[in-house]
């Protein structure tokens, strides 16, 4: 069968028949949708994904020791089992949003709540360095589709009033998963002497870890089946009519504005068929101006270095003289402030904007990690391991959680935020997919060099990290324009990397 003469091609040339008989509003028009609670609700449903997301990759930071101690890893074998997670979420990132653009939405979170539950299992299970990378590998597909399911959904059904605060739900799910993990992790090794007990089933406690991700997965999967689809794709499917029935019901528009909002979706797709690869190229750039600024910004957001606060701060707190049951409690607090932060993040977006927040978001990393940098340059070697001595312990442990902080508040929600709604209708699904997958290519590189930094120079680690976020300052101020409050279909022209407004 012919695009031509695809359910979906008809659908969309009837509706442009019906629309020279009602012509749509301008495009100026500001979108009235109302933030319901069926919007809220959806929307929360949606962000549980992300729950799975910090939950699945953050698990393991406190069975690092045990891993390493049971399955003899070096530092580059650990480097290994927790990157391949992060390469598996690039891969699976990739595919997401081509594979949602064909079947839709919550089908899609559907596949991933079962991958989420299997590999949960597969982890708590694995009796093997290659069983345990593979597993973790599954584990990271699962994660990837939850990048891309979660912003794009969320972006679609909220009005673009409170697109911010509702899209920013997908960080605060993913912060509490990481939260819940540590809070987990951190009280099955106090309660049971370590990481190494035995809880029951003649499993040890980090196994234990791993499985209680199928909790979170089921009720993932649970809501995905009730969940509505979204009416942007709706209408890039010919549905027209049941895109505007799902309009009605989540923001309580009257028919007319339903109506309106569904031409102006449709004057955006410029194509008959869902977004394709080749639709992001730019003969002269390679890519399109904006697709290569989306891509700049995912990857600088994990090369800052978030990912060592929360996968491997447990080990490093320990191997900076902290004992174990101090070194998760540090942990444990970090995912705390994170959390508050985010609260913060979530308030503020909407009333600041996304481009001030980064901004200011980069300025805080930048010098944070620089006094941790230091922090960590004043250790001195006792007994075989790094001291922090007097005030530069505490002063360190600042220094991290301000880092904490500064990205909470910003460039943890706010990048997602800006990748679910910058991007034209059109390729909005396989745009988001390419700049996921460079988030999650970029976080393979960090965890995958951060042990071996670590050993050559931990202080340098931190260092080149701020040089990261001096270079997230650079991309946000030379090519992100705000984006706060205007309707997805205004995108074409109101992001990309040609200047600041």
């Amino acid at each position: 069968m012919s695009p031509e003469s695809s359910p979906a091609a008809t659908g969309l040339a009837a509706s442009r028949r019906r629309r020279t008989m009602h012509p749509a509003a301008p495009t100026g028009l500001e979108e009235r949708g109302r933030l319901t609670p069926a919007v809220t609700g959806f929307a929360v449903a949606a962000a549980v994904g992300g729950f799975l997301f910090g939950f699945d990759t953050a698990v393991i930071n406190g069975a690092v020791t045990a891993i390493e101690s049971n399955l003899g890893l070096d530092a580059v074998g650990l480097g290994v089992v927790v990157a391949v997670t992060l390469l598996g979420a690039a891969l699976g990132a990739l595919g997401a949003g081509w594979i949602a653009d064909r079947i839709g939405r919550p089908r899609t979170m559907m596949m991933a709540g079962v991958v989420f539950f299997v590999a949960a299992i597969g982890c708590g299970m694995a009796h093997g360095v290659v069983d345990l990378a593979a597993w973790r590998l599954v584990t990271g597909i699962a994660v990837g589709f939850a990048t891309v399911l979660g912003p794009l959904y969320i972006s679609e059904i909220a009005p673009a009033h409170a697109r911010g605060r509702l899209a920013s739900m997908q960080q605060m799910a993913i912060v509490l998963g990481i939260f819940m993990a540590l809070l987990s992790d951190s009280g099955i090794a106090l309660a049971l002497g370590g990481a190494d007990a035995e809880l029951f089933l003649g499993l040890p406690a980090w196994r234990w870890m791993f499985i209680a991700g199928v909790i979170p997965a089921l009720i993932y999967l649970g809501l995905a089946l009730v969940v509505p689809e979204s009416p942007r794709h709706l209408v890039a499917r010919g549905r027209v009519t049941a895109a505007r029935q799902v309009l009605i019901r989540l923001q309580r528009v009257d028919p007319t504005e339903a109506r309106i909002l569904t031409d102006r979706i449709e004057e955006t797709l410029q194509q008959n068929d869902a977004g394709r690869f080749r639709d992001l190229l730019d003969k002269r750039r390679g890519l399109l101006p904006v697709v290569w600024t989306g891509i700049g910004v995912a990857a600088l957001q994990a090369l800052v270095g978030i990912d060592v606060i929360f996968y491997y701060s447990t080990s490093l707190w320990e191997s900076v003289g902290f004992e174990e049951s101090a070194a998760f409690g540090l942990s444990v607090l970090s995912s705390f402030i994170n959390v508050a932060a985010t609260i913060a993040a979530i308030v503020l977006i909407d009333r600041v904007g996304r481009r001030i927040l980064l901004l200011a978001g980069s300025v805080g990393m930048f010098f944070s990690l620089i006094l941790v940098s230091v922090g960590f340059s004043t250790a001195r070697i006792a007994d075989g391991s790094p001291q922090l001595e007097g005030a530069w312990g505490p002063v360190t442990l600042l220094g991290a959680n301000l880092f904490v902080v500064a990205f909470a508040v910003s460039w943890g929600p706010v990048v997602w935020v800006l990748l679910g709604e910058m991007f034209p209708n059109h390729i909005r699904g396989v745009a988001l997919s390419v700049c996921a997958s460079a988030n999650w290519l970029a976080g393979v590189a960090l965890n995958f060099s951060f042990p071996s930094l670590r050993d050559i120079s931990l202080p340098g680690s931190y260092a080149l990290y701020a040089v990261m976020a001096a270079l997230s300052f650079l991309i946000v101020y030379f090519g992100v324009r705000e984006t706060n409050g205007r309707s997805l279909e205004e995108m074409r022209t109101s992001a990309g990397a040609e200047g600041a407004s």
